[in-house]
């Protein structure tokens, strides 16, 4: 309406950069992202950041999810992020979620950046994995799985390499030519030996590091599959209807969640707490917890560790705020 806009208005918004998939990768490599992440999580654990939002709406056809959150830094910033998640797209050959980060100058209600949400997101969720990784497993565990070949698995992969030193990497996918190419992709990439596995059982067995990043609907890492000491970073359940990981498996390991009244409701945390096998007061800690030093990571040499990861507007401002800080250096 002509009424609520005010005079140079226009100009003012047509001035609001706007970031792309690509921009995104260019300006913010996972180290960089890696650190963003982390000391968001440390300043939430130590209270000088608040809580994220979270809204989903659910339409006929799909859903609508927003994350937000504030975050001080040069400046005070507030992101909030708008995902469409619509399964049905696949058939049309259009993406499944697509969506957009709006960025913001808290003090002010300034517009200062919008940039796409997929590359951000993949960078962020790929980040918590590579910190919670840093904390919670075993030193010089070398030998990692990826569950799931689609666009986050390049994201987990790179960042998992900023923090551990992986001489052995095993992809999995139920599409073994999936799997097949991303490891013959990831491998000219990185140097590293990597290789696509169609037995799931006996990768998970041999490993000390696991990444599912899928969209599964049930679990599939069973609590036979996973050896002492292994750290698992559960990944693809970011809604109530997603699962990963055997709620058996979850009680007898340390969970750490990004944050747990979220993945009490969403995650894999919620799948355990449904079957009884878990109650909420049995969660160890919340990631920013254990980078913040308020409580001890792992604990055993033994124990399995994992990490419910939900994705939160924590990550998400954290995230876009280092695009565009680095966009304006």
């Amino acid at each position: 309406m002509e009424g609520d806009r005010g005079a140079g208005e226009d100009e003012v918004v047509s001035a609001v950069p706007a970031f792309s998939g690509a921009e995104v990768e260019r300006l913010l490599t996972p180290r960089a992202c890696i650190a963003a992440v982390e000391e968001a999580f440390r300043g939430h654990a130590l209270g000088t950041v608040p809580d994220p939002g979270l809204l989903g709406m659910h339409g006929p056809n799909g859903s609508f999810h927003v994350k937000a959150g504030f975050l001080g830094a040069d400046r005070n910033y507030f992101a909030a992020k708008i995902n469409a998640n619509f399964p049905s797209n696949a058939s049309a050959g259009l993406p499944t979620i697509q969506g957009t980060i709006l960025l913001f100058d808290a003090s002010n209600g300034a517009p200062l950046a919008s940039m796409d949400s997929m590359s951000v997101t993949a960078l962020r969720t790929a980040a918590a994995s590579a910190i919670a990784a840093r904390h919670l497993a075993r030193k010089g565990a070398s030998r990692l799985l990826i569950c799931g070949c689609g666009a986050q698995a390049a994201a987990q992969l790179r960042a998992m390499l900023c923090v551990c030193d992986a001489v052995a990497i095993v992809a999995y996918d139920l599409d073994g030519a999936k799997a097949e190419r991303f490891a013959a992709a990831m491998a000219a990439e990185t140097g590293r030996d990597i290789c696509a596995s169609s037995d799931l059982r006996a990768a998970a067995m041999q490993s000390e590091l696991i990444v599912t990043c899928t969209t599964s609907r049930r679990y599939f890492i069973t609590a036979d599959m996973v050896k002492p000491g292994t750290f698992v970073a559960a990944v693809g359940a970011d809604d109530e209807g997603k699962q990963e990981i055997d709620p058996a498996l979850m009680a007898r390991s340390l969970v750490v969640t990004d944050l747990t009244a979220q993945a009490a409701k969403i995650g894999d945390l919620h799948h355990a707490l449904e079957a009884g096998a878990m109650r909420v007061e049995d969660v160890h800690a919340q990631l920013g917890e254990v980078v913040a030093g308020l409580s001890p990571g792992r604990i055993s040499e033994g124990q399995v560790a994992i990490f419910d990861s939900t994705g939160t507007g924590l990550q998400d401002v954290a995230a876009a705020v280092a695009v565009y800080r680095a966009a304006q250096a």
